[in-house]
């Protein structure tokens, strides 16, 4: 399984030894590094090299999982990005490192670090930790500079030869952009070969080269290049001398390019790492650069290989290009201003999500701040160094989304940083602290959260907000129902929605309030009640093209229908909650569905179909760090699932398909079971 391994969107060239090589290290031992200079392909090699493996080798390895460091500003986010990267999106209370480790340990996987060059002392410490607690692991560097790992395994990654592959990539590339190249005559042949032995067979450097041929000829490419052989207008200093030839290759191209070419990449640096056309827009645009010309003008540096264009039609740059833009901030005295644009963008980008979030657009808020994560931190950074109450709001806004969708510790990490910079008690601090009560709950701290509950209530009193008050009892009628105390709850929130006496889609508080209404009429076992409210809420999410809540009504109503002895009914409900979670990326919601779903199976006499179900339902729990959690009542309702399909399929039958289940690809089962074509009746 490939997951996330970046695809090239050109055709690759050479390379054929070092990738062989490359594969021979991968099997034979559990640490290999790529090592080499800026620009001369180690991220290419690596993605084009597993992409190309062999079925039997792809097994051998397990999983592949890939983590872009690149966009780490430093090691305070290392472990959180390989979580993310290997699908751990962790709940638990317990220290990062061994939680992933807790994740890791039983599981056959290589886990590729690309981009480890800044980072190098704690992805040294990282790797050598992770091999030796996780005994079936692999890993993938490419760096610089090597590790330095005991075991460490190094394939250099060397500028390719002037005569051979250097030469087939810059013709290859230089085809793409100049047909007319396909013909050539002897001295535009000899002028490639001068090129490539110019730049000393740097891939970045070639492709930045070749992209040139759609505005000059290539002996004038020559003649420039050799005028500018010595460096162009960049301070020397701040480029290695083994980097000369990509030094002057992007020197040399940002000459080439027009001053607001020059001006626009100069801002991109700003970002981290990958952006879409709509974020460089609302960061770069402004003086001489207007919204359009940053369209027109990001299409001209893709073409021009100064900027990349990733599969998925967003873009990035290149580190080495975007270290030769950050310089260029700096000599512009810009970096603080372009930072404070980045912020004010990203800042404005949660506001609008927070504000969306009841609305038709809610799942695609919640993919969109996920693909943003290194943006947000990014600003959050910034933000708490510059203006720390908007730091307060940033991370109030996002913390709940983050809480959702596999960023849960980081949420909790700003938000526990940020909360002591808050200098007024207003709406920002009210929702930071709401948010992180909800990070607590989540992660299993119940006593915590219910603190912070109580806290969000005397603060709410004193300053009259009625969303405070709500969000409150929201967050405390959650630990009740958490803790087995329904009454409790149904009373909180009681209190709260009587105060207010509005529909339940008037405001997202409003709506979580009269959710945990229904979990607890659900506990107090006033089921006909309960299923009625559900349906009611339920229908008005959906009309209104709400996901989250609504997820959380199939979660109610497929427990109600279990209790009510009605198994098909109970299947329909979970697949529909394993619809919307799968939407929004809540991996702890998608294990809820599979324990109903499975349940259901066992109640419908399919006993093998419910161990297999349970199987991929573990796994999901694995993925957050928890055993199975949830509400006290669904603890019956999983012992009645394993007691019924035990009895129906015998204990040998029952353990290998729940073995199968635990084997099975997550997110392929997922598909399956929101298709319904997981269980025998459906």
């Amino acid at each position: 399984m490939l997951g996330n391994v970046p695809e090239n969107t050109d055709r690759f060239v050479g390379r054929a030894a070092e990738q062989g090589e490359l594969v021979s290290s991968l099997t034979a031992g559990r640490l290999t590094t790529l090592t080499g200079i800026g620009g001369v392909g180690k991220t290419r090699l690596a993605a084009h090299a597993l992409r190309a493996l062999p079925e039997r080798q792809r097994t051998a390895l397990g999983r592949t999982c890939w983590a872009d460091l690149g966009a780490l500003p430093d090691e305070r986010l290392l472990i959180g990005a390989v979580a993310d990267a290997v699908g751990f999106a962790d709940h638990t209370p317990d220290g990062p490192f061994d939680a992933l480790c807790a994740w890791l340990a039983d599981q056959r996987l290589l886990l590729v670090l690309d981009s480890c060059e800044h980072l190098v002392t704690a992805c040294r410490n990282l790797v050598a930790d992770l091999l030796t607690a996780c005994p079936r692991l692999t890993v993938l560097a490419t760096s610089r500079q090597r590790l330095g790992v005991a075991g460490e395994a190094l394939v250099p990654v060397r500028p390719l030869a002037c005569d051979g592959d250097g030469l087939a990539l810059f013709l290859d590339r230089a085809v793409a952009v100049a047909p007319a190249l396909r013909m050539r005559h002897p001295e535009q042949d000899r002028h490639a070969a001068e090129i490539c032995r110019l730049l000393d067979g740097v891939p970045l450097a070639l492709e930045l080269a070749s992209a040139q041929l759609m505005h000059h000829p290539i002996g004038e490419l020559v003649d420039r290049l050799r005028s500018h052989q010595a460096g162009l207008t960049a301070p020397a200093p701040v480029w290695p001398r083994r980097h000369r030839s990509l030094r002057t290759a992007i020197g040399w191209s940002h000459e080439l390019c027009g001053p607001l070419e020059r001006l626009l990449w100069t801002r991109l640096s700003v970002f981290p790492g990958v952006f879409d056309s709509g974020a460089a827009r609302g960061v770069c645009a402004g003086g001489p650069l207007s919204p359009d010309a940053v369209t027109s003008l990001l299409a001209e540096l893709t073409a021009k290989s100064v900027v990349a264009q990733e599969a998925d039609g967003r873009y990035r740059l290149h580190a080495p290009v975007r270290e030769y833009g950050h310089m260029w901030l700096d000599e512009l005295e810009a970096r603080d201003e372009v930072a404070d644009r980045h912020a004010d963008h990203f800042l404005e980008l949660a506001r609008s999500a927070d504000a969306g979030w009841l609305g038709p657009q809610q799942a695609s808020w919640y993919r969109r701040i996920d693909l943003a994560h290194a943006d947000l931190c990014a600003a959050l950074e910034h933000l708490i160094g510059t203006r720390p109450e908007h730091a307060v709001e940033l991370a109030g806004l996002v913390g709940f989304f983050w809480s959702c969708c596999g960023h849960l510790r980081e949420a909790r990490r700003y938000l526990e940083r940020v909360l002591p910079l808050a200098r007024h008690h207003g709406a920002a601090r009210e929702k930071a602290q709401w948010a992180l009560g909800v990070a607590a709950l989540l992660q299993g701290e119940h006593a915590k959260a219910a603190a912070i509950g109580r806290r969000c209530a005397r603060d709410a009193a004193h300053t009259g907000s009625v969303e405070g008050r709500l969000s409150a009892a929201y967050l405390l009628g959650i630990t009740h129902l958490m803790n087995g105390e329904p009454r409790r709850a149904y009373d909180d929130v009681g209190r709260a929605l009587h105060r207010v006496a509005e529909p339940a889609l008037t405001s997202p508080s409003v709506l979580r309030c009269h959710l945990v209404r229904v979990f607890a009429l659900t506990g107090l076992g006033r089921l006909e009640e309960a299923a009625r409210e559900a349906a009611s809420l339920r229908a008005g999410c959906a009309a209104q093209g709400e996901w989250w809540a609504r997820s959380y009504t199939d979660y109610q109503l497929a427990l109600i229908s279990l209790a009510q002895g009605q198994p098909g009914q109970a299947a329909e409900h979970a697949r529909a909650m394993l619809e919307g979670k799968r939407m929004l990326g809540d991996s702890f919601g998608i294990a809820l569905g599979m324990d109903l779903l499975a349940a259901a199976a066992a109640a419908d006499g399919q006993g093998e179909a419910a161990a297999l179900v349970s199987g991929i339902g573990q796994m999901y729990w694995l993925s957050v760090g928890h055993s199975q959690r949830g509400m006290p009542e669904l603890r019956d309702v999983r012992e009645a699932c394993w007691r019924s399909a035990r009895a129906a399929v015998g204990d040998g039958a029952f353990d290998r398909a729940f073995r199968r289940g635990t084997e099975a690809d997550p997110g392929s089962v997922l598909d399956l079971a929101v298709a319904g074509q997981l269980l025998s009746g459906a």
